[in-house]
Formats: C-alpha cells, structure tokens, sequence
C-alpha cells in the first residue's frame, strides 16, 4: 500500500504541533553565568503562527523542557496550547487530538531530534526540518529546506496553506492588516 503523497495529508491538517528546541530555535541552549538559560526565535516563525491561526489551524507546543522559556514564546505569540516536560510526544499527539477533537490524521508534527520520532510516527502529516537527525529525517512525510529556528515552522506552515489553497487568501489578509495595498495575492500596486 503506498502512502498518500504529503500534499494529500496536509490538506487535512487542523492542528499543527510543534517541538520547540531545534525547530523555534537552532537547538542550542546557551547558559548566562548566573545559570539563566537563553533561546533565540525566528521572527518568520513567529509570523507564520499568525497566518495558520488566520487559516484556522490550532497551534501547540510541546518540548521536553520544563523550562518556561518555551511558555512564554507560546503566549506571546497566541499558539492555542504548550506543553512542558513532554517526554513521551507520541502519546502528548494523542492527547491534544482529543482535546481539540481532531483525528490525528488532522495533526501534523514538525520535529528534528529523537523524542519527535514517537509523534510523528502517529500524525497525518510529519515534518522534520532541513537539519533533523536522519532517524526523524526517516519518519517524515517532508522535510523542509529551512533548518530549525531559521524559519521552518514559517516554511512548513506556508506548505500546509498552499496545499489547502488557503496560502494567497491568508497572506492578502494579513498584508492588508498591516498596511499593505494589496491587489490579488500579495502582488505590488504601486502608487500613484
């Protein structure tokens, strides 16, 4: 039996679930003197969190830190549910489906290291990005050319909007929102 193409599946997707550490971010942790942990966000990313809620996806996080680094990012940037100290993802996918009453073949997960392998193994649509460890890389549906926090999640979820047909509408909206002259598409219209 072969796989529905990763197209097929992203028109599906309701919800889109994402790790944080190397996908948000590149996966580093850098530790001030004082101990304080510090992360680095991709504003595209940040972004397009904005488009998939304009779209109608529901957003979550789920890391396997407990650190409320990845708590405050989720509320600044209105993602539906975070996560903390998720060290079993494969069966944190099966809780949000439930809680957002979606079949998991509505979820996809975009993850890059070891602990995403159990979720993506149970969504409909599984994203690894450009730099996942190739075990994940083997799990995915697609892989993004982005590596993780350099615009992966903007990536994957311009991916899901276009294979929905939902890609030009949601990005007219937003550029108008925010003071474009906006003519089909994101298309320029000059002044005159």
């Amino acid at each position: 039996m072969t796989r529905p193409p990763w197209t097929v599946r992203a028109r599906r997707v309701a919800l889109l679930v994402m790790d944080v550490d190397g996908v948000l971010t590149d996966g580093r942790m850098v530790l001030s003197e004082r101990g304080d942990e510090l992360k680095s966000f991709h504003t595209r990313d940040g972004i397009a969190l904005d488009l998939a809620r304009r779209a109608g996806i529901k957003t979550a996080l789920v890391t396997g830190e407990s650190t409320t680094i990845a708590k405050t990012r989720g509320e600044k940037l209105g993602v539906d549910r975070v996560v903390l100290g998720a060290r079993r993802k494969g069966e944190v996918v099966e809780a949000l489906a439930t809680e957002f009453s979606v079949g998991l073949t509505a979820l996809a997960f975009i993850g890059d290291d070891l602990l995403d392998v159990p979720a993506l193994q149970r969504v409909g649509l599984a994203m690894a990005v450009a730099d996942a460890s190739p075990e994940v890389k083997a799990a995915a549906h697609v892989v993004t050319r982005a590596r993780g926090g350099a615009g992966a999640v903007r990536e994957a979820v311009e991916m899901i909007l276009r294979a929905q047909g939902r890609w030009r509408r949601t990005l007219d909206e937003f550029l108008r929102d925010h003071g474009a002259l906006v003519s089909g598409a994101a298309g320029r219209q000059r002044r005159s």
